[in-house]
């Protein structure tokens, strides 16, 4: 059946690359979850917005469920193909297409990486500002498909707010262009929104035109000791009112030990429970005011400020080096979001929560707090089942899940709901959100083959 359904599809479209090798198979049947057992049936390589369309098609014919495939760096399942479905991998659509210089725009197509976008933008003097540890590995696609943040939203937003246009292949095969790249467009309802964030149930985003901005001016960074959690909105508050930031990001001790295990240097001598790296348009002395107002208050008992490009990467490396350092421990993962004005009474709150119901397991927290988006990292105690784990893990999501809905927060930040969050889509969304968002996936994809079992 599998090897009839292929050489249908390959008949079909002769040139189209088709991988059915068991190692092709398990590498782009999977994200970062490595919780599901990998099952597709083939992975298809489109090189052309045609050969797409071509795939979408004859996927309704025969009824095949498809799963795009970006870089597979999300860490909710939103890539995961375990139930025999064909996974449409766009690597191959990696180029540039163009750049106009007066709309300061660049059009893509979706497998292009993060990393070749801010090279690409450099070029024309310009960034594009969203940005993440896993910029050299994600695409712009499944940047879109999960509206990603990363550690600028504080300055820049969300790649929601730099999407000037999409071109998408919906469930039945049509192409859309949405909003072309206008500033303005009052025409009815916005479809490029509506596609951002969706996760590829609703279509496959091919192309995409981006905005770019001016490059910031000369920044610093700085890294913070702190001597507990409630030390964190303080020194926030602190900061945002001095400085013009570009990132105010946390970690824990616990973080910091993974990182420096995995190669990273110490910055600040002695042990402390928390820290912050923290970016901001280049002003020293009113860093350094900053710093000595809060460490004369007690909310601050040590820093640095890097003198060099280097000391800045290397700084910033304590932070974006978590979860890669993370990786071999296998973590489950959360990524929540709250209002900031909430965050601390949220935080003594799960603190004591996390405690309780995780008394032998490692819990690793980092994050971006200056937009409210927290990562809780569990690693698995030795000894203890993967099943045991999980099942553990997902009795512990249930009460964090709560726990949100009663501070108004969301179970799923940037990475989307996916397989992992979709019993916990109801404590964010309400009925009536889900029974709407059902019925525009069964307008956008009447067969409900893209991506199917995501999100709900």
């Amino acid at each position: 059946m599998t090897a009839s359904l292929l050489a249908d599809l390959a008949a079909r479209l002769p040139a189209l690359r088709l991988l059915t090798e068991p190692s092709d198979l398990e590498h782009y049947g999977r994200d970062w979850t490595r919780r599901w057992t990998p099952a597709p049936l083939g992975i298809a390589l489109p090189a052309s917005v045609e050969e797409v369309q071509g795939i979408v098609r004859w996927a309704n014919e025969k009824g095949v469920a498809l799963v795009p495939s970006g870089g597979r760096t999300g860490l909710s399942g939103g890539a995961v193909a375990a139930n025999g479905e064909l996974v449409l991998s766009l690597e191959r659509m990696n180029r540039v297409l163009g750049f106009d210089a007066v709309d300061r725009t660049l059009t893509v197509q979706a497998g292009i990486s993060l990393q070749a976008v801010h090279d690409a933008a450099r070029t024309h003097d310009l960034i594009y500002p969203v940005d993440f540890a896993a910029r050299g590995s994600c695409s712009i696609g499944g940047n879109i498909a999960t509206n990603a943040g990363g550690i600028r939203v504080i300055r820049y937003g969300n790649t929601r707010e730099w999407i000037a246009g999409l071109t998408v292949v919906a469930g039945n095969g049509e192409l859309l262009e949405l909003n072309r790249g206008l500033i303005k467009n009052s025409s009815g309802y916005d479809l490029r929104q509506l596609m951002i964030g969706s996760e590829g149930t609703l279509g496959m985003v091919v192309e995409a035109t981006l905005k770019l901005t001016d490059p910031p001016p000369p920044s610093q960074v700085m890294l913070l000791a702190l001597p507990d959690m409630a030390a964190l909105m303080q020194v926030f508050a602190l900061f945002r009112a001095t400085l013009q930031l570009q990132a105010f990001e946390f970690f824990t001790d616990v973080a910091l030990r993974h990182v420096l295990a995995h190669g990273a240097q110490r910055a600040i001598d002695g042990d402390y429970p928390y820290y912050v790296v923290t970016e901001f348009d280049a002003n020293e002395e009113a860093a350094l005011a900053a710093f000595e107002h809060g460490a004369e208050h007690g909310w601050i008992s040590d820093g640095v400020i890097a003198q060099s490009e280097a000391q800045a990467a290397a700084l910033w490396r304590l932070r974006e080096g978590i979860t890669e350092s993370l990786a071999p421990h296998r973590p489950y993962k959360n990524d929540i979001s709250l209002r900031i004005s909430v965050l601390p009474a949220f935080l003594q709150e799960i603190q004591a929560l996390l405690a309780q119901e995780y008394p032998q397991a490692e819990v690793v927290w980092f994050g971006h707090i200056g937009d409210g988006n927290l990562h809780i990292n569990v690693l698995k105690p030795e000894g203890l089942s993967d099943a045991d784990f999980i099942a553990q893990c997902e009795h512990v999501t249930k009460l964090l899940a709560a726990t949100l809905q009663r501070h108004g927060g969301s179970i799923s930040a940037e990475h989307g709901i996916g397989l992992v969050k979709k019993p916990y889509l109801g404590s964010t969304r309400s009925e009536a959100e889900i029974a709407l968002m059902r019925g525009v996936k069964g307008v956008f994809d009447p067969k409900g083959l893209m991506n199917p079992g995501k999100v709900f």
